[in-house]
């Protein structure tokens, strides 16, 4: 999250000016306010909704920007700046800076912002280790009762992880790699299993520690190339092929 120059501003934190939303803008919207709507006592409180939207809008971007290393770990960023770069006040953007303190990706920098957590291949490793213990269980006991009519509606998702890798484009590879795990997740009925699941597997895509580039686009490939494997394996019950894969997918993230 640099500017041009790559420098700072007057107090040392660096500038927001390099995190743009999905379509490659510079910021987000402002929230409008209606003075229909504040005058009438009957009119829904559209201010609160429009800034929990920015909000919202704002926590992607910001995630975004942390899976594809713009938002370099070590660094402080404040909230004023990042809002300025996003064209709204820097209450949304200290809003979302905060969810992002609670699911451990920044920290509180008093005075100064939020610092992004510098993480390690063990924490990494750590956070593999878990998804594997809570997904791969499910995936086994899915793959003994589902037919593979089931495992094919997941095809066009492990599809779209491949197009997103071919792309190279860390951010919008993990959001398709999401998308695959919870949709099969999504067919054991647990709600909870799928929130906790897709929480860890957000945590374990933010990159390393002094490595702010994405990961090889051929990584990227063979991690898709897993999903196609796998659900091929799945459809076929074909149990050891399973496992195996999924021991893989897990250990090489």
């Amino acid at each position: 999250m640099r500017d041009g120059s790559g420098t700072r501003d007057g107090s040392g934190v660096r500038d927001g000016s390099g995190v743009r939303d999905g379509s490659g803008s510079r910021g987000v919207p402002a929230a409008r306010t209606s003075s229909a709507a504040s005058s009438s006592p009957s009119a829904s409180p559209r201010p609160a909704i429009q800034r929990a939207s920015v909000r919202g809008q704002i926590l992607d971007a910001l995630r975004a920007a942390l899976v594809a290393g713009e938002l370099a770990p070590g660094e402080v960023y404040s909230a004023p700046v990042l809002g300025d770069s996003f064209g709204v006040s820097a209450t949304p953007v200290r809003e979302a800076m905060q969810q992002l303190a609670t699911e451990g990706a920044v920290e509180v920098v008093p005075n100064r912002g939020f610092r992004v957590v510098e993480r390690g291949a063990r924490e990494l490793a750590e956070l593999a280790e878990i998804r594997g213990l809570i997904e791969a269980p499910v995936m086994l006991r899915l793959a003994r009762s589902l037919p593979a009519d089931d495992w094919e509606d997941l095809r066009p998702l492990a599809e779209e992880t491949a197009r997103a890798a071919a792309v190279g484009c860390r951010a919008t590879y993990a959001e398709a790699d999401r998308a695959f795990h919870r949709a099969i997740l999504a067919l054991a009925g647990n709600d909870q299993l799928v929130r906790i699941a897709d929480d860890l597997h957000r945590r374990a895509q933010w990159p390393l520690g002094g490595s702010p580039t994405a990961r090889a686009r051929l990584e990227l490939m063979a991690d898709a190339a897993q999903h196609l494997a796998l659900l091929d394996a799945l459809s076929a019950q074909d149990l050891s092929a399973v496992e195996a894969l999924l021991r893989e997918h897990f250990v090489s993230m």
